[in-house]
């Protein structure tokens, strides 16, 4: 007989700024967070795979960052907003919990973790920073550039601009992706891509000052079959974690597959739960 799913509730945590984070809770057990990264929010199906796996052992809470599906979008944006944000689900979720992050939401689960004590342990799947040859060029103003497009109405420029610039997808991929129905969800999340770059920085660079500062249990993962820079960006940030583990995944890329994240999650968590 199939396992019955967990029940899933959808709540809303209050921001610092008044800004309201819709977020889905299901499963019982320890508090566990998901941070999403560029073009996802809570219905995206790795997530939400990921949640529905993992519900037997914790309570997963799947929120919509700031400017995604239901949740609000205070202005002007600042990364320590995003932070707060956080802080909101975690007290929702009772006061301390363990975060996961995926790719640049791994970066702003990284910098959380440096300034809210109640991340208590930190998974972080492939955060796309820079540290050596072969990681993609950005314009120093990269951030300014996508929120310009934006404002003049011009989402799809922003999207390609993302995609081609910082997901290293070709132009004329691109090109063919604009007649997928998908394009114009990317498009209505396209004001959101100013958020990564910010939180990423100028230049995505590895925030060794943000690194060192951890004092909790910290597994940084990759795939096997991810670009060299992006290992490379892993390896470089549990060398700079004090105590991290770094684990490559076997036959992944960075968009990785549910069935082979969720069970590296419920080892590292339930070992440090």
């Amino acid at each position: 007989m199939a396992a019955i799913p967990a029940p899933i509730a959808t709540d809303t945590a209050t921001s610092a700024d008044g800004t309201s984070i819709v977020f889905d809770r299901t499963g019982t057990g320890p508090a566990l967070v998901l941070v999403h990264g560029a073009f996802t929010d809570r219905s995206h199906p790795l997530l939400h795979e990921v949640a529905r796996t993992l519900a037997p052992w914790f309570t997963v809470f799947d929120y919509d960052r700031r400017g995604r599906g239901a949740s609000g979008d205070t202005r002007p944006y600042a990364v320590q907003r995003e932070i707060e944000d956080l802080a909101a689900v975690i007290e929702a979720a009772g006061g301390t919990a363990m975060v996961f992050g995926g790719s640049s939401g791994a970066a702003l689960a990284l910098r959380a973790a440096a300034r809210l004590p109640a991340v208590t342990r930190l998974a972080l799947w492939e955060p796309p920073y820079h540290v050596g040859p072969g990681a993609p060029e950005l314009p120093h103003d990269f951030a300014s550039r996508l929120t310009a497009l934006v404002e003049g109405g011009a989402r799809g420029e922003a999207v390609e601009l993302f995609m081609v610039r910082a997901a290293e997808v070709p132009a004329d991929v691109v090109g063919a992706m604009r007649a997928d129905p998908s394009w114009r969800r990317m498009e209505a999340l396209a004001h959101t891509l100013a958020y990564e770059a910010e939180v990423m920085g100028p230049g995505n660079p590895l925030p060794v000052d943000t690194a060192t500062s951890i004092g909790r249990p910290v597994l940084v993962l990759n795939g096997q079959d991810s670009p060299a820079w992006m290992r490379d960006a892993g390896a470089a940030l549990a060398q700079a974690v004090p105590g991290a583990v770094h684990r490559t995944l076997s036959g992944q890329t960075h968009a990785v597959a549910p069935d082979a994240l969720a069970p590296e999650l419920l080892e590292f968590f339930a070992r440090h739960a």
